[in-house]
């Protein structure tokens, strides 16, 4: 029972009939809360595909998205608790080696047992849903109906309809690794990144248990290590339905120890890259979007189908208030914009780095020894102070490993290279010229080291990176940006030189420490960060 229409509700004069386009978990999600908050509503939902049709495997949800959702309705959480499954730790399988990040509350479930309660708990509601059914043209749906909701996914012909009527600011950045989801018989405990090298360069699989005989397995590749083990030849343009047999094959063999001999199950399985979609403007007149219509974030933080549920509570919570008499359609569709665009951007910022992340996976893998790897890995969007609140135990084996082998903390370690004499990995920039910065450590050793602005976006990376020396060590300069992490980290992994990271972050303990012990630099400087112009 939907929690938003808990005042008897009233159906708002000139909003009698509503469309859903989509039947997804949130276009099915959207008209349930709907219907039920406003039962006078005549509320039909159109869906292209069959009522048994789902695509994919399980859907994730933290802990603290199953409360806000389960505010509104419980049927996320019926669904977990009848079909589901969760777990607190997160594990990092590489070069044999496993390490383990407790603390973290998450759940899954199949996609299809979610569509099948979401379905029931709209058709209990009185929603009309036509399956196999394609909604007509937007001008006519618009003319027909009071509200139109878009909820049709990330090719969404909502929303090109609507951007052919005039912009939404609708933008797409597609990601170069390549990615694959199957499914399998072998259950794994928890949320499981397993790296293997093939002959053809770095894999990596994403699994978690779904069900309790199924568990979803998403691998990743760059497009070189692709195309170098053949898996570029199945013909991703056709329609929805066949599966990639010859890259199912390719992975069950590279991934036989990790799934005990068991076989990967195929569905509508083939290799795509990621596209980040944001959307400036989420509704005209009385047509509104919601889901990947609108936005996406990498399935590495959180899915899709969470941020459709959020839309979906909050689109409901709107047309609700609406129907109480609190403002217009407009006032209405604006409030529920302003507020998920927040939450949703939020998401995204952090998809970012994670995004990054698993584009450089192999870099890491091939660089850094499998505990570093580790804590890189999960050290990706958050510091080492947060790490620690989850699992004490973990950081404690990362912090106890570097003072074993270093004999001090990491901000407090001398390190070789720099000077005439070993620096501290905490320095001063007593001096900083147009290339050449002076380093200062606590002990008043002092360094000269070659020294680089870092660029304030990624797309200004290439020409950064034909700066670096060719030996050596570096001082690099800017703002806390994915783009000076990006040039630190291909100035020390890839190239070899001494790392040094200069910014206002920096003089953060944790800051610093987190860089030290995560690779991602040897040293940081505090201190002036102002470089002559170049």
């Amino acid at each position: 029972m939907s929690h938003i229409g808990a005042m008897r509700p009233t159906t708002p004069a000139g909003l009698r009939n509503v469309a859903v386009v989509g039947g997804g978990p949130g276009g099915l999600f959207v008209a349930a809360l709907l219907k039920t908050a406003l039962p006078h509503l005549r509320l039909t939902l159109f869906e292209r595909n069959r009522r048994e049709d789902a695509f994919g495997f399980g859907v994730v949800f933290s802990d603290a998205t199953l409360r806000s959702l389960d505010d509104a309705d419980p049927v996320l959480r019926r669904a977990l608790q009848e079909h589901g499954t969760h777990w607190d730790r997160i594990d990092v399988l590489s070069s044999g080696r496993r390490h383990s990040f407790s603390g973290n509350g998450m759940a899954a479930v199949h996609r299809r047992a979610l569509l099948e309660l979401l379905q029931q708990q709209a058709e209990q509601a009185g929603v009309e849903m036509l399956f196999g059914v394609t909604a007509p043209p937007l001008a006519q749906l618009r003319a027909g109906y009071d509200l139109v909701i878009g909820a049709d996914g990330t090719n969404s012909a909502t929303r090109a309809s609507m951007e052919a009527e005039g912009t939404l600011g609708h933008t797409v950045e597609t990601a170069a690794a390549k990615f694959i989801w199957f499914g399998t018989p072998h259950r794994f405990e928890g949320l499981t990144f397993l790296h293997r090298v093939s002959p053809h360069g770095n894999f990596a699989v994403h699994a978690y248990p779904i069900s309790d005989e199924l568990s979803t397995f998403i691998a990743e590749t760059d497009a070189d290590a692709w195309r170098a083990a053949g898996l570029d030849a199945f013909d991703v343009s056709q329609p929805s339905g066949p599966s990639d047999l010859v890259s199912q094959a390719y992975l069950e063999t590279l991934f036989a120890d990790d799934l005990v001999g068991r076989p990967l199950v195929a569905n509508n399985s083939r290799w795509g890259n990621f596209r980040t979609r944001r959307t400036e403007q989420w509704w005209r007149d009385n047509v509104v979007l919601l889901g990947d219509a609108v936005h996406t974030a990498h399935f590495s933080v959180g899915s899709g189908t969470k941020m459709a549920m959020e839309d979906a509570v909050e689109l409901a919570r709107r047309i609700t208030a609406l129907a109480h008499g609190e403002g217009d359609l407009a006032t209405a569709l604006d409030g529920y914009q302003r507020q998920r665009q927040a939450g949703v951007a939020r998401i995204q910022t952090a998809a970012r780095p994670s995004l990054s992340w698993w584009e450089n996976f192999g870099l890491y893998q091939q660089t850094l020894d499998p505990l570093t790897f580790a804590f890189h890995f999960f050290s990706r969007s958050i510091g080492i102070e947060r790490i620690a609140r989850r699992d004490p135990a973990f950081v404690s084996q990362v912090r106890g490993r570097w003072q074993d082998a270093h004999g001090a903390r990491a901000t407090r370690a001398v390190l070789p290279g720099l000077g005439p004499s070993p620096l501290e990995r905490t320095v001063t920039l007593e001096s900083v010229g147009e290339f050449t910065a002076t380093l200062r450590d606590s002990r008043g050793e002092r360094a000269d080291v070659p020294v680089l602005n870092s660029p304030g976006e990624e797309k200004d990376l290439s020409s950064a990176k034909a700066r670096l020396p060719r030996c050596g060590a570096v001082v690099i300069v800017g703002e806390p940006t994915l783009a000076r992490t990006l040039l630190a980290e291909e100035a020390r992994l890839r190239r070899g030189l001494i790392t040094v990271v200069a910014g206002p972050d920096v003089n953060e303990e944790e800051v610093a420490e987190t860089m030290i012990l995560s690779g991602r630099a040897d040293a940081v400087a505090t201190g002036t960060t102002r470089i002559g112009a170049r």
